[in-house]
Parts: C-alpha cells; structure tokens; sequence
C-alpha cells in the first residue's frame, strides 16, 4: 500500500451495551488498594542489563552485536526472525560484555541466550527524532514503525503486536483495548492509564486508523474509577465518539482476552482460533501506549511498568525499569525484603510461578513481582485423590472439563487431552483455586502441553529426517539412471563407430584389392612388354646381321 493518507471516519460511540456473562470464573479479594494509589517510580540505572533473546512468542530474535561493541539508547541489537518474533533494543548506553546464556525469568529455571550490556550511565541515544503526524504516514510505514520497534502484548502473552494488527489484512469489526487488570495484586496497568491516559487514547486513535474498526471500546474493570475517570476526561478533551468506554465486573479471569470477547459482544472465539477469525482485535493498554511511543516518538520499547508488591517487600509499588534490569534491583528499590518473606512470584498469584532466586532480568513481559509471606499465601498441603466433585468444571471460564483433562495428562493420554480442547486452556488457574483435593490441575496441563509440543517437534523433526532421507534416495536414483543414461548412449555410440570402421575397413581392402589387381595387370603388361622387345631384338639383330654381311660382300666386290 503506497497510499500517504487515508479517511477514517469514526463511529458513533455507543451509550450503553449490554453485557454478557462468561462461564465459570472466581470472585476474588483485589489486594491492590496500595500499589494502585501509588505514582510510578523510575527505577535507577543499573550497572548491567541482561537482555533476553526471546521476550516474545515465536522464533528468538537474532542477535547482531558482539562482545565489545558499544551501543547506544534505542539501538537495534536483535533482530526479528520469521513474521512471529519481535527484534530488540538497547535501552541505553554503553558496552556489550558477553552474549551467553544467563538464567531467566521461568517456572523450571532454566536459562537462556542473553545480551549482556554494561552501562555507561550517560544513557546516550541517537538522533533525536521528531514528532510526527501519523495521518500523513502510510500505512506500510506505520506498520513498519510498529515492527521496527519491537512491541510484544505487554498484557503478559507477548504475541508481536504487528502481526496481532495485521495491518488491516482482514476486516475489523471490533477493537477493544484491555484496561481489565482482573488478577490481584497487579495495577501497573490501572497507574499507566491514571498517569498517562493521553498517550493510551492517542495510541488507541493510531490504532483506529490502522485497522479501520467498526466500533472501538476500552475496557475497564469496575474497581479501576481513578483510571475511568481520566480516560473520561482525555476522551471529553479530545472529543472522541467514536471510542467508548465499557465497565465490566471484577470476576477473574474477566481480563482474558476470550472471556473480555464473550463479556462485550456474546461472541465465542473458536476453538484454537484467534479474536481476528471473528473480526475482533483485543490490545493491552500498555501496548497502546508502546505503540504511541513508537509512531508518534519513534521511540522502541526499551522499559515497562511492574508492580512489585506482596507483603514480603517493604514499600509496595509501581516501577518503571528498563528491560533487562535485575529483578533484585527491583526489590531493593521497593524497600527490600521483609524479615518473613517465603516465596517470590513473578506474575500474580493465579498465572505467576515462582523462582528460585531474583537474580533474573525483567522482560517484556513481566508485569508483576510478587514476595509472599507464608501467612499470605500458605503452600498447598499434599494432593489428595479426586473426588469427581466437579467444582473445577462449574470455574473453568473456557468452559472446559479439567477432571477429565486431568485424567488423560495424568495417565500420559495426551491424544485423548487434546480432543478435550487441553489447548484452549488459558490456565488461568481457577480449577485448582477451587480444588477440594488440592490437585494441581494447571501444573498437569502444562507438563502435557509441553509435551505434546516436544512430541510435535520431534514429529517435525523425524519428518524432516525422513524427508531429507526420501529425496537423497531420489536424488540417488536419479543419478544412477542418469549414469545408466549416459553408458546406455556411450554403448550405442560405440556400437555405431563399430559399425562404421568395419565399413571402413571394407573399403580400404577394396581399395586395396584394386591396387593389387592394377599392381598384378601392370606386371603382366611389363613382362609382354619385355617378350615383344626381345623378338624385335632378334629380327633387328638379323637384320643387321644381314645388313653387315651385305656391306662386307660390298668390299670384297
């Protein structure tokens, strides 16, 4: 698309509409009443950041530094790999130490290929770009800007938001933007938009006009009223019908991007398919905001907003940290560790998983820290059998049957899980919420998601083998009747010179017959030759016989 400018003219904004219930889902206590009143804090400049190659679902970003290299606020020092992955910035200034692997931010921690930079503390970037308007951008380059910036879902997902767009390769009938922080303890989302609500509407209007929707809404949860009101008052500011802004109820996981689609519009998005198969696109407000940044600012994404909070830290609170800071420089900023922490958790309670230690980096997708007391959150007694009671089926908001998923994962029946949709598991962890027997449900999905994915890539894997196996078979064959060929059409060649000398030597022993035959004719004709001289010798020598004694009868006479 090469056009400079396009029309967009926004929708009539909707007063009211009428909400939906999806199934299952849990009340639960907010636990954000401090981390939501409290201003975002900028996190101080680290002596080393420790940048992940992957931060994003889809193929790790390829690196292109080395050590030693210097670089620079917003330089591109990963690049994107295939259409899904998300290429990588520094977030400031200074020295590449080491590519290595480092551990990271995992359930099982493992550790993972890293960028590791040592900062100069200058935090010198490039040049300075200046702000532009995007209605005179095209489209490409919109998209372009996006992409180029590396923004992942900032919602926790991490699905590289420039293929979520699509670049209106489809039609939009729906955009929302997800304001809905349902799991507690989080609210870096509810002080981003409180703090910055300009940015977030005036990323949500690019996104209007990159994807054509019919209608637009914004989310937000009930107990979010100091971010409603200042999106209320943006919107007011700028005049903005054609953006809505929708309430909804504070039941997790109402924030999930299926169960937000069924709460708004009644629809279900289908089974292994996308918002975008029903013409819907759903984005976190932190990746409006990033996308702003990144059009308006051409600025990449190079920080994020974490709630570090529990009452295992001191000073709970919103940090603003540069990707690949320590998560223990995070910690010490909140105050430090309390005297009876027990447990560190990144994510909330329900999707979070705990680490070992803090000595891993933040990423793009880490929106919560969280230090636990055993008071606080008291670790699971032992497992018991399960009971067939069917409270994880009435909670499950995608409306699936975890005791029968349970059953297969546990029995390795994994064939059998998936025809009960293991997949469509958001593993929100609300089965094991309400678990009587205290059975760790998510924990057996996830083991078998993993393995099944493990067992698709060796199928990959062992196809790709088997692949290459068949065609150098073929390409053998090939070769060998090729060879067989090429002798096939020497034989005959051969046979045909064969022929053909034979042909030859036929004519030379003609030839030479003829000769023979003229040598054998020339002889004969010599010799009558030589007999015909020797008569006329003997007639010549009478005759001169005859003539000598004629003259000597002459004399005596």
């Amino acid at each position: 698309m090469a056009e400079s400018a396009r029309s967009f003219t926004r929708p009539a904004a909707q007063p009211f509409r009428q909400l939906h219930r999806f199934h299952g889902g849990l009340k639960l206590p907010g636990h954000r009443e401090i981390t939501a009143a409290t201003p975002i804090r900028q996190a101080p400049m680290p002596a080393q950041l420790v940048l992940p190659l992957q931060q994003h679902i889809g193929e790790p970003a390829e690196c292109l530094v080395q050590p030693g290299d210097t670089v620079y606020r917003g330089q591109p020092i990963a690049r994107q790999v295939g259409d899904i992955s998300a290429g990588l910035h520094a977030p400031t200034s200074g020295t590449v130490l080491a590519i290595e692997d480092r551990p990271v931010a995992h359930p099982s921690g493992l550790q993972a290929a890293c960028i590791i930079i040592e900062t100069d503390g200058e935090d010198r970037g490039g040049k300075t770009a200046t702000r532009v308007d995007y209605h005179d951008l095209p489209l490409d380059e919109l998209c372009d800007r996006i992409r180029a910036a590396g923004i992942v879902g900032l919602g926790g997902a991490g699905f590289p938001t420039q293929v979520k767009l699509g670049c209106n390769a489809r039609p939009v009938k729906l955009l929302i933007i997800n304001a809905v922080e349902c799991e507690p303890y989080i609210a870096c989302d509810n002080r981003l938009v409180q703090e910055r609500a300009a940015e977030v509407i005036e990323g949500v209007r690019i996104l209007q006009y990159i994807v054509q929707p019919t209608e637009c809404i914004i989310a937000i949860e009930d107990g979010m009223s100091a971010a409603e009101s200042a999106l209320r008052a943006e919107l007011a500011r700028g005049n903005d019908t054609g953006i809505s802004l929708t309430r909804v109820p504070e039941i997790y996981p109402s924030g999930g991007e299926r169960q937000l689609i069924k709460v708004l519009t009644g629809e279900e998005v289908p089974s292994q398919g996308f918002p975008a198969d029903i013409g819907m696109i759903c984005q976190n407000v932190g990746t409006t905001a990033a996308v702003y940044n990144a059009v308006i600012k051409q600025q990449p994404l190079v920080s994020r907003i974490v709630t570090v909070t529990g009452e295992g830290v001191a000073q709970p609170q919103n940090i603003e940290a540069l990707i690949g800071t320590p998560v223990s420089q995070l910690i010490a900023a909140a105050g430090g560790y309390n005297a009876h922490v027990d447990r560190l958790l990144i994510g909330g309670p329900m999707m979070g998983y705990a680490v070992a230690n803090d000595d891993i980096p933040v990423t793009k997708t880490m929106n919560c820290i969280l230090a636990v007391t055993r008071d606080e959150m008291p670790a699971p007694p032992p497992a018991e059998p399960c009971i067939r009671c069917s409270k994880c089926t009435d909670a499950c908001p995608a409306d699936l049957l975890p005791q029968q998923l349970y059953w297969y994962t546990r029995s390795s029946n994994l064939d059998a899980a998936q025809d009960y949709n293991l997949f469509d598991c958001i593993e929100c962890g609300c089965c094991a919420y309400v678990c009587p027997s205290h059975i760790p449900l998510v924990q057996y999905y996830r083991h078998a998601k993993a393995e099944i994915w493990t067992r698709e890539q060796q199928t990959r894997a062992s196809d790709f083998a088997r692949q290459r196996h068949e065609a150098r078979l073929e390409r053998l064959e090939r070769i060998k009747q090729e060879r067989a060929a090429r002798m096939a059409k020497k034989k005959q060649a051969l046979a045909g010179e064969d022929d053909s000398g034979a042909s030859k030597k036929a004519a030379i022993q003609a030839a030479l017959d003829r000769v023979k035959r003229k040598k054998e004719q020339s002889h004969a004709t010599t010799k009558n030759t030589e007999n015909l001289t020797a008569e006329q010798q003997q007639l010549i020598d009478a005759a001169d016989k005859r003539r000598r004694e004629s003259s000597t009868q002459s004399a005596d006479d």
